[in-house]
């Protein structure tokens, strides 16, 4: 038996490849869109993917089932998606039943039916039956995560506690009574908003989360209701548009291609409605922009991040560090639904040059100390806090106004724009992006706090709790 993890950073997203060397057949489990990674993966070993399983409808990520279905079809040949009962997916599936097994010569995958991150949600029991009847590893979605389990909220709010009664009912009737060497290999990892505290170790075994997770520890079933319907991150941007996606089957990219737009080709989508993603090095923004870009730096949150920003249906022009970022940018937004990417703009020189505008000073970088200073002589200085409400809970500058990042383009009005504004989160990440944010819509004076909230603290200045 061969096994394989693939792990997105940021978004913290786990996919599999599992395959049987005697048949020389695999199955991949969990894919995303960018679906090469597994074809390479398969022909290196030999092996030929006749399986295509998801553990549930995901939230935060659109599958790339289809797309990898897409590609080993042949007329002869088809490689079969299958979802869990209850997915009610509107697109050509096969349909897992509760114990049912799967077969690849001789590794067996039995579902075992987990509800409660999803009502559909399934953990795969992998068996190697040449070596012992026996499962080796569970494949356990959203249910089971290295030091934390799945929200039960991305269906709904109301249908939260039902599931979280569900999730307590699956991990200690299905989950925790497998043998404590059974290895777990997660959906997600640590990046990822399907759960709230998740280890960086990517796998684990029953025993060692039985004793050290503490989603896990002993609780009544209304205690750990209450226990995981509490306190949870921000979810995934643009979650419900995703899961709609992935419930009527997610639309075949093809081949990425760059697309190399000149000036009088990118005015003409302007023109037409498009918004600007300028993803260069934050340096590269600060210095020289066009104004009304949207900035999110090329790092493994942008995926995380666009949904908070931009509309998933707008059509998007890119400003790029170097060409050969495209395909890695369009994936990194087609991932959660943004598909219409009409190119990039290939000489922003060229688009100065012709006398369009540029602008560099409509965000200035500002540290702790410096915040301080201004706060002290400035008192119309509104200081912006972009982390999540926990977060805040845990310290914050004193008088500073909660937006999380992922609310700001729908609050930025309970500001005002003549007023200088000081926005701040963790480490001066998140604030680049919501200064970003404020100076698109047009306020006169913006500061990004570097260090952020960590410097603060570290400089011994005071905080609100």
């Amino acid at each position: 038996m061969l096994t394989e993890q693939f792990f997105i950073q940021g978004l913290g997203c786990a996919s599999y490849l599992i395959g049987d060397e005697q048949t020389n057949t695999a199955a991949v489990i969990d894919p995303d869109r960018d679906v090469q990674k597994y074809l390479d993966a398969a022909s290196e070993r030999g092996l030929k993917i006749i399986h295509i399983i998801e553990t549930h409808l995901h939230a935060d990520h659109v599958s790339g089932n289809t797309e990898l279905q897409h590609r080993l079809n042949t007329p002869t040949e088809t490689a079969q998606i299958y979802l869990p009962r209850g997915a009610d997916a509107k697109f050509p599936h096969i349909e897992l039943q509760a114990n049912e097994s799967l077969t690849l010569g001789s590794v067996q995958i039995k579902i075992l039916e987990t509800p409660g991150h999803t009502p559909e949600s399934i953990t795969l029991l992998i068996s190697d039956t040449a070596r012992g009847a026996e499962p080796v590893l569970a494949l356990t979605g959203d249910t089971l995560f290295v030091g934390d389990v799945g929200r039960p909220d991305l269906v709904g709010e109301d249908a939260a506690r039902k599931l979280a009664g569900a999730m307590f009912d699956s991990l200690h009737e299905k989950i925790l009574p497998l043998a404590d060497g059974l290895l777990v290999y997660p959906g997600h990892g640590a990046g990822s908003l399907c759960g709230r505290a998740m280890g960086t170790m990517r796998v684990s075994t029953i025993g060692y989360e039985r004793l050290t997770n503490p989603a896990l520890a002993p609780r009544t079933r209304d205690e750990f209701i209450l226990f995981n319907t509490s306190d949870l991150p921000e979810q995934p941007a643009n979650n419900k548009r995703i899961k709609q996606m992935n419930r009527q089957g997610p639309r075949v990219l093809g081949k990425i291609v760059p697309r190399a737009l000149n000036v009088a080709q990118a005015l003409a989508q302007f023109q037409r409605g498009a918004g600007l993603l300028d993803t260069r090095a934050k340096a590269n923004y600060v210095a020289r922009h066009i104004p009304g870009a949207v900035h999110l730096e090329l790092n493994d949150q942008l995926s995380n991040r666009i949904g908070m920003l931009l509309p998933p249906e707008s059509q998007l022009v890119l400003l790029l560090d170097e060409p050969a970022d495209y395909v890695r940018v369009a994936y990194m937004l087609a991932r959660v639904g943004f598909e219409n990417v009409a190119g990039y703009l290939e000489n922003l020189e060229e688009w100065q040059a012709r006398g369009y505008p540029v602008t560099s000073g409509d965000v200035q970088d500002i540290d702790p100390r410096e915040l301080e200073n201004r706060i002290a002589n400035d008192s119309r200085l509104m200081i912006v806090d972009v982390r999540e409400p926990w977060e805040f809970r845990n310290g914050h500058v004193p008088n500073a106004k909660l937006i999380p990042l992922g609310e700001l383009h729908a609050r930025y009005t309970e500001l005002d724009p003549e007023t200088p504004v000081a926005v701040i989160c963790q480490s001066g990440n998140r604030s680049q992006t919501g200064a970003a944010l404020l100076a698109q819509k047009g306020f006169k004076q913006v500061f990004n706090v570097r260090e952020g909230t960590t410097g603060w603290k570290r400089r011994g200045f005071p905080i609100e709790t």
